[in-house]
Protein backbone atom coordinates (compact mmCIF):
# COMPACT_ATOMS: atom_id res chain seq x y z
CA UNK A 1 0.00 0.00 0.00
CA UNK A 2 1.34 3.50 -0.72
CA UNK A 3 1.60 6.33 1.56
CA UNK A 4 -1.44 7.88 -0.26
CA UNK A 5 -3.27 5.49 0.47
CA UNK A 6 -2.33 5.81 4.52
CA UNK A 7 -3.30 9.37 3.71
CA UNK A 8 0.50 10.67 3.38
CA UNK A 9 1.55 13.26 0.89
CA UNK A 10 0.63 12.31 -2.32
CA UNK A 11 3.31 12.58 -5.21
CA UNK A 12 3.31 15.74 -7.26
CA UNK A 13 2.67 15.45 -10.59
CA UNK A 14 5.93 14.91 -12.20
CA UNK A 15 6.17 11.77 -10.35
CA UNK A 16 7.31 10.78 -6.87
CA UNK A 17 10.91 11.20 -7.07
CA UNK A 18 11.15 13.95 -9.41
CA UNK A 19 10.99 17.93 -8.52
CA UNK A 20 7.71 19.71 -8.96
CA UNK A 21 7.06 21.74 -12.24
CA UNK A 22 6.44 25.01 -11.61
CA UNK A 23 4.50 27.25 -14.45
CA UNK A 24 5.37 30.60 -15.11
CA UNK A 25 3.16 32.95 -17.27
CA UNK A 26 4.91 34.56 -20.00
CA UNK A 27 4.95 37.67 -22.23
CA UNK A 28 4.05 38.08 -25.61
CA UNK A 29 5.66 40.88 -27.19
CA UNK A 30 7.28 42.03 -30.26
CA UNK A 31 11.19 40.79 -30.09
CA UNK A 32 14.38 40.44 -32.18
CA UNK A 33 17.08 37.47 -32.73
CA UNK A 34 19.04 37.40 -35.65
CA UNK A 35 17.92 39.04 -38.32
CA UNK A 36 14.24 38.23 -36.85
CA UNK A 37 11.64 40.38 -35.49
CA UNK A 38 8.82 38.46 -34.81
CA UNK A 39 6.02 38.05 -31.90
CA UNK A 40 7.38 35.96 -29.33
CA UNK A 41 6.59 34.39 -26.02
CA UNK A 42 9.24 36.11 -23.71
CA UNK A 43 10.18 35.45 -19.76
CA UNK A 44 12.75 37.22 -17.81
CA UNK A 45 15.29 35.00 -16.94
CA UNK A 46 15.44 36.12 -13.18
CA UNK A 47 11.75 33.93 -13.10
CA UNK A 48 13.58 30.45 -14.36
CA UNK A 49 16.56 30.89 -12.25
CA UNK A 50 14.87 31.43 -9.07
CA UNK A 51 12.71 28.23 -9.72
CA UNK A 52 15.65 26.43 -10.58
CA UNK A 53 17.43 27.83 -6.98
CA UNK A 54 14.31 26.58 -5.31
CA UNK A 55 14.38 22.86 -6.64
CA UNK A 56 11.40 23.57 -8.92
CA UNK A 57 11.52 22.93 -13.10
CA UNK A 58 10.24 26.17 -14.82
CA UNK A 59 7.94 25.67 -17.12
CA UNK A 60 6.26 28.63 -19.18
CA UNK A 61 3.01 29.17 -20.08
CA UNK A 62 2.50 31.63 -22.89
CA UNK A 63 -0.57 33.50 -23.29
CA UNK A 64 -2.72 30.99 -25.68
CA UNK A 65 -5.50 32.30 -27.56
CA UNK A 66 -7.44 29.07 -26.72
CA UNK A 67 -8.60 28.30 -23.14
CA UNK A 68 -9.88 25.05 -23.82
CA UNK A 69 -7.13 24.09 -22.47
CA UNK A 70 -6.65 25.34 -18.81
CA UNK A 71 -8.23 22.99 -16.39
CA UNK A 72 -5.53 20.27 -18.41
CA UNK A 73 -2.51 22.63 -17.80
CA UNK A 74 -3.34 23.54 -14.46
CA UNK A 75 -3.55 19.01 -13.45
CA UNK A 76 -0.82 18.76 -15.05
CA UNK A 77 1.70 21.33 -12.93
CA UNK A 78 2.53 21.51 -9.27
CA UNK A 79 2.98 25.15 -8.71
CA UNK A 80 2.24 28.24 -10.69
CA UNK A 81 4.02 31.52 -11.09
CA UNK A 82 2.26 34.45 -12.04
CA UNK A 83 4.20 36.50 -12.97
CA UNK A 84 4.67 40.62 -13.58
CA UNK A 85 4.41 42.76 -17.05
CA UNK A 86 1.99 45.01 -18.33
CA UNK A 87 -1.08 47.07 -16.95
CA UNK A 88 -4.63 45.27 -16.74
CA UNK A 89 -7.59 46.59 -18.95
CA UNK A 90 -9.26 48.29 -16.53
CA UNK A 91 -12.44 47.24 -18.34
CA UNK A 92 -12.15 43.66 -16.78
CA UNK A 93 -12.53 45.91 -13.09
CA UNK A 94 -15.37 48.17 -14.46
CA UNK A 95 -13.03 51.42 -15.02
CA UNK A 96 -12.29 53.98 -17.17
CA UNK A 97 -9.09 54.12 -18.44
CA UNK A 98 -6.11 56.53 -16.70
CA UNK A 99 -4.32 58.65 -19.64
CA UNK A 100 -1.10 56.93 -17.33
CA UNK A 101 -2.39 53.05 -17.83
CA UNK A 102 -0.59 51.12 -20.51
CA UNK A 103 -1.83 49.33 -23.35
CA UNK A 104 -4.60 46.49 -23.39
CA UNK A 105 -2.63 43.30 -23.77
CA UNK A 106 -6.43 41.12 -24.33
CA UNK A 107 -4.88 37.92 -25.06
CA UNK A 108 -2.96 37.67 -21.70
CA UNK A 109 -5.50 39.56 -19.94
CA UNK A 110 -7.91 36.63 -20.84
CA UNK A 111 -5.54 33.44 -20.86
CA UNK A 112 -4.19 34.83 -17.39
CA UNK A 113 -7.74 35.45 -15.40
CA UNK A 114 -8.95 32.16 -16.67
CA UNK A 115 -5.67 30.32 -15.50
CA UNK A 116 -5.68 32.52 -11.76
CA UNK A 117 -9.09 30.71 -11.66
CA UNK A 118 -8.23 27.27 -12.34
CA UNK A 119 -5.79 27.39 -10.38
CA UNK A 120 -7.97 28.73 -7.61
CA UNK A 121 -10.13 25.68 -7.98
CA UNK A 122 -7.89 23.06 -8.39
CA UNK A 123 -6.44 24.16 -4.81
CA UNK A 124 -2.70 24.50 -6.67
CA UNK A 125 0.17 26.09 -4.70
CA UNK A 126 0.50 29.59 -6.24
CA UNK A 127 3.02 32.31 -6.01
CA UNK A 128 1.49 35.73 -7.87
CA UNK A 129 3.76 38.64 -8.60
CA UNK A 130 3.35 42.72 -9.21
CA UNK A 131 1.15 42.29 -12.39
CA UNK A 132 0.11 38.43 -11.10
CA UNK A 133 -0.97 40.35 -8.14
CA UNK A 134 -3.15 42.36 -9.47
CA UNK A 135 -4.40 39.47 -11.92
CA UNK A 136 -5.40 37.64 -8.76
CA UNK A 137 -7.15 40.70 -7.52
CA UNK A 138 -9.29 41.53 -10.86
CA UNK A 139 -10.38 37.81 -11.16
CA UNK A 140 -11.52 37.70 -7.44
CA UNK A 141 -13.74 40.54 -8.26
CA UNK A 142 -11.76 43.49 -7.11
CA UNK A 143 -10.45 46.62 -8.62
CA UNK A 144 -6.85 48.37 -8.71
CA UNK A 145 -5.27 51.96 -8.63
CA UNK A 146 -4.17 52.97 -11.79
CA UNK A 147 -1.61 55.07 -11.52
CA UNK A 148 0.24 55.42 -7.61
CA UNK A 149 2.04 58.95 -8.18
CA UNK A 150 -1.25 60.43 -8.69
CA UNK A 151 -2.80 58.59 -5.86
CA UNK A 152 0.30 58.60 -3.02
CA UNK A 153 1.90 61.93 -4.10
CA UNK A 154 5.40 60.58 -4.98
CA UNK A 155 7.35 58.02 -7.34
CA UNK A 156 8.59 55.66 -4.79
CA UNK A 157 7.46 52.76 -5.91
CA UNK A 158 9.33 53.25 -9.63
CA UNK A 159 11.67 56.09 -9.43
CA UNK A 160 13.63 55.49 -12.04
CA UNK A 161 12.42 53.97 -15.24
CA UNK A 162 13.45 50.81 -16.53
CA UNK A 163 15.62 50.14 -13.07
CA UNK A 164 14.15 48.40 -10.44
CA UNK A 165 14.38 50.04 -7.57
CA UNK A 166 13.43 49.08 -3.79
CA UNK A 167 11.38 49.98 -0.73
CA UNK A 168 10.83 48.62 3.00
CA UNK A 169 7.28 46.74 3.69
CA UNK A 170 5.76 46.20 6.91
CA UNK A 171 4.26 42.11 7.10
CA UNK A 172 1.61 40.47 9.33
CA UNK A 173 3.69 38.64 11.64
CA UNK A 174 0.46 35.84 11.58
CA UNK A 175 0.05 35.76 8.30
CA UNK A 176 1.88 32.41 5.96
CA UNK A 177 4.43 35.44 4.39
CA UNK A 178 5.20 36.72 7.64
CA UNK A 179 5.86 33.27 8.84
CA UNK A 180 8.23 33.21 5.84
CA UNK A 181 9.83 36.31 5.83
CA UNK A 182 9.21 38.05 9.34
CA UNK A 183 7.34 41.20 9.82
CA UNK A 184 9.54 43.15 8.25
CA UNK A 185 11.49 43.72 4.37
CA UNK A 186 13.47 46.19 1.90
CA UNK A 187 11.95 44.60 -1.42
CA UNK A 188 12.68 45.19 -4.81
CA UNK A 189 10.13 46.92 -6.61
CA UNK A 190 8.72 48.37 -9.48
CA UNK A 191 5.18 49.11 -10.19
CA UNK A 192 2.56 52.22 -10.89
CA UNK A 193 -0.31 50.52 -10.44
CA UNK A 194 -1.84 48.51 -6.98
CA UNK A 195 -4.37 46.76 -5.57
CA UNK A 196 -7.53 49.14 -4.52
CA UNK A 197 -11.07 47.43 -3.56
CA UNK A 198 -9.78 43.65 -2.22
CA UNK A 199 -11.37 40.69 -4.26
CA UNK A 200 -13.24 38.24 -2.57
CA UNK A 201 -11.47 36.04 -0.03
CA UNK A 202 -8.17 38.04 -0.37
CA UNK A 203 -7.05 39.66 2.86
CA UNK A 204 -3.61 42.17 2.89
CA UNK A 205 -0.60 41.24 4.90
CA UNK A 206 1.69 43.53 4.00
CA UNK A 207 2.09 47.32 3.11
CA UNK A 208 4.56 50.14 2.15
CA UNK A 209 5.23 53.21 4.25
CA UNK A 210 2.10 55.08 2.28
CA UNK A 211 0.49 52.25 3.37
CA UNK A 212 -0.03 50.89 -0.68
CA UNK A 213 -1.06 47.57 -0.15
CA UNK A 214 2.35 45.14 -1.08
CA UNK A 215 1.14 41.63 -0.34
CA UNK A 216 -2.07 39.37 -0.94
CA UNK A 217 -3.12 35.92 0.86
CA UNK A 218 -5.88 33.92 -0.49
CA UNK A 219 -7.97 32.91 2.37
CA UNK A 220 -8.20 28.71 2.47
CA UNK A 221 -5.97 28.35 -0.42
CA UNK A 222 -3.31 25.73 0.66
CA UNK A 223 -0.98 28.36 -0.57
CA UNK A 224 -1.67 31.02 -2.76
CA UNK A 225 0.20 34.39 -2.21
CA UNK A 226 0.58 37.49 -3.91
CA UNK A 227 3.16 40.19 -3.47
CA UNK A 228 3.16 43.56 -5.48
CA UNK A 229 7.29 43.47 -5.20
CA UNK A 230 9.64 41.15 -7.27
CA UNK A 231 11.24 38.47 -4.79
CA UNK A 232 13.07 37.17 -8.13
CA UNK A 233 14.89 40.20 -8.91
CA UNK A 234 16.55 39.78 -5.35
CA UNK A 235 18.73 37.36 -3.35
CA UNK A 236 15.88 36.70 -0.92
CA UNK A 237 14.58 33.44 -2.73
CA UNK A 238 12.06 32.10 0.60
CA UNK A 239 9.01 33.14 -1.20
CA UNK A 240 10.10 30.94 -4.28
CA UNK A 241 11.20 28.11 -1.83
CA UNK A 242 8.11 27.76 0.05
CA UNK A 243 6.02 27.36 -2.93
CA UNK A 244 8.56 24.67 -4.59
CA UNK A 245 8.13 22.91 -0.91
CA UNK A 246 4.73 23.17 -1.37
CA UNK A 247 4.54 21.77 -4.92
CA UNK A 248 6.83 19.07 -4.07
CA UNK A 249 3.99 17.70 -1.46
CA UNK A 250 1.25 17.66 -3.78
Amino acid sequence: MSEADHGGPAPNAAGADAPPLIGITAYQEPARWGVWVREAALLPVPYVRAVERAGGVPVMLPPTASLRGVDALVGRLDGIVLSGGGDIDPELYGAVRHPETGPPQPQRDRFELALARAVIDADLPFLAICRGMQILNVARGGALVQHLPEAVGHEGHAPETGLVGSHPVKISGTSLIGKIMGDSAEVPAYHHQAVGRLGRGLAAVAWAEDQVVEALELQGHRFGLAVQWHPEEGEDGRLFEALVAEAAGR
